[in-house]
Formats: C-alpha cells, structure tokens, sequence
C-alpha cells in the first residue's frame, strides 16, 4: 500500500497508520486513499463508512504523557489537516456528507474519536 523507502521513523508511523486501517476496517469502514497529499497538508486515511467520507488523521505516542495522541494534534495541524480535506473534496461535483476523525494509539490502546475537527 504504502511502497517506497522509509525511514524507521516513517515506518513507525506506517505501523500505526495499518493498525488504524485494520481496526476501522473490523468496523466496516472502507479505505479509499492512503496517504493523500498536497500542498500544505496531507490525510494519513480517507474512507467510507457507509454513505459518509471520512477523513483520518493517526497519531500514535508510545505513552499517555503529556496529553497523549489525541492531544498532539495543535491549531497548525488542524488547518493543515482541513486545507488537504478542501482540496480532496475539489473532485466531486456533489460534495458527500463528510466527517474528519482521529484514530489515536497510546500505548497499543486504539481510541476512535469520530467528527473529532469540525469545520
């Protein structure tokens, strides 16, 4: 899925990106993209989760310090994530219903926060 040379730290993140896959996956969400990018953001996973386009943003910390994952997600990071939705959604000509979430991965423990960012 994801095919070029990664460094470990990119990896890392990979791992958590196919964790976060698999566990949406095992809820019947369907992958549509990895790893979209473009200028001045990207969306680790886009998916379906029925008739709903669901925009994912991982983020993984080996512990719950400092806030944990969900909590790694700031201001700048946001916009980056809802400037990369916009530009995706420039495709359609009937703009689908659409969500963005955050599948967070503290320690090993998934937590799935749906409609996380709202825009």
């Amino acid at each position: 899925m994801w095919g070029k040379r990664l460094s470990a730290r990119q990896q890392q993140g990979r791992a958590g990106e196919q964790a976060a896959l698999t566990f949406l996956q095992r809820r019947g969400l369907v992958l549509v993209e990895a790893n979209f990018a473009c200028k001045g953001g990207e969306i680790d996973l886009i998916v379906r989760d029925g008739a709903t386009l669901v925009f994912v943003e991982v983020r993984e910390r080996a512990d719950e310090g400092h806030g944990g994952a969900a909590a790694s997600i700031g201001p700048a990071k946001i916009r980056r994530i809802i400037h990369a939705a916009e530009t995706y959604l420039q495709r359609f000509d009937d703009l689908p219903a659409c969500r963005i979430d955050v599948v967070a991965i503290d320690a090993g423990h998934i937590e799935w926060l749906q409609n996380a960012i709202e825009v």
